[in-house]
């Protein structure tokens, strides 16, 4: 909906289809699944046009390792860079390990990075292929998946961008967003002239009333509620152009002709690293998670990301051998 000078009141629900009261297929997992069958599809194209050396039947299990790198390394990754408590954190009440409590944080994609180049060793090791090479493919098919994760992550509401200077507050573009979670951090008798337009205005909680009723849109309320909250970037948005179209067309115009293994995982972490770093410009810092030397533990992590790609990059290009792929250059695919 659109309220106040056009700007977006967000009112997406989490659940892509919702089962019972409690449990839902949500569209974060759907934007899991979307990437990885995504990916699936396009190293099929790649292995059976002979453009990289997997053939046809190892792109399963290929992406297979490849699930479990970003799965595992994605999660870890998250409670040690973000939330370490997570890691000692053992309760009475399933999933009893705070590791596995996905509803207590999510997922970081340097870690998802870090999982996936662990896996592709595995991998390279039980198949006997060149593990830059694989690497190589794991970082040309991540753009589509980091693509949905950022929309997933607009959907859910989470990672808001800052807030808009003062000076577009009171007219704010149409392309700004709105979190009627902000209302949590509002003092009561702000929202107390809401109260009329509640359906249940008599709800002990009278903050988590108007976020459940705006999200159940509840036109009133949304309509007095929305000057009240703060017209913010949509960084979430600007992330899923950076890390899924912008960063796949850097990969395709570099893999156009045939690279030394390398060259195109080196490429990625500078590319990703780079728009990682200026996207976050627009992203509020995560909660409890300092700043270091001004920088952002997004922003901190991606110039490391950087910094191994460009070494990653150089050994490639010095490393001897041929050069594999080349989008313009299929050739019979390579046999079992």
């Amino acid at each position: 909906m659109l309220t106040l000078a056009q700007s977006y009141l967000h009112s997406l629900d989490p659940n892509a289809i919702q089962v019972t009261d409690s449990f839902g297929i949500k569209w974060y997992g759907l934007s899991y699944l979307m990437g990885f069958v995504v990916g699936w599809l396009i190293l099929r194209w790649l292995a059976s046009t002979g453009r990289i050396l997997l053939t046809v039947t190892q792109v399963t299990d290929f992406i297979t390792y490849t699930v479990g790198g970003v799965l595992v390394g994605g999660r870890l990754g998250y409670c040690l860079f973000y939330d370490p408590s997570l890691l000692t954190e053992i309760s009475s009440s399933f999933p009893f390990w705070g590791v596995l409590a996905i509803h207590q944080g999510g997922m970081a994609s340097h870690g998802g990075i870090i999982g996936v180049i662990l896996a592709m060793c595995l991998f390279a090791r039980s198949r006997g292929l060149p593990v830059l090479h694989l690497i190589d493919i794991t970082a040309f098919i991540a753009p589509p998946g980091l693509f949905f994760g950022r929309l997933a992550n607009f959907v859910n509401g989470e990672l808001w961008g800052k807030p808009l200077p003062v000076s577009l507050q009171a007219d704010p573009p149409w392309w700004s967003v709105k979190y009627p979670e902000e209302a949590h951090q509002l003092p009561v008798e702000r929202l107390e002239p809401l109260v009329q337009h509640l359906s249940n205005p008599l709800a002990i909680d009278l903050h988590q009333q108007v976020v459940i009723e705006s999200y159940q849109g509840n036109a009133a309320l949304c309509g007095e509620l929305a000057p009240l909250l703060t017209a913010r970037w949509p960084s979430q948005i600007f992330q899923a152009l950076s890390d899924g179209p912008v960063l796949l067309l850097l990969m395709v115009v570099i893999w156009l002709a045939p690279r030394k293994p390398g060259v195109i995982a080196g490429s990625f972490l500078i590319g990703y690293g780079v728009l990682r770093v200026l996207t976050e410009v627009f992203r509020m810092p995560d909660v409890g998670v300092d700043l270091t030397l001004g920088l952002s533990r997004g922003q901190l992590l991606s110039v490391f990301l950087v910094l191994a790609g460009v070494v990653l990059l150089l050994v490639g290009l010095r490393i001897k051998g041929p050069r594999v792929g080349g989008l313009l250059s299929g050739t019979s695919p390579p046999t079992a």
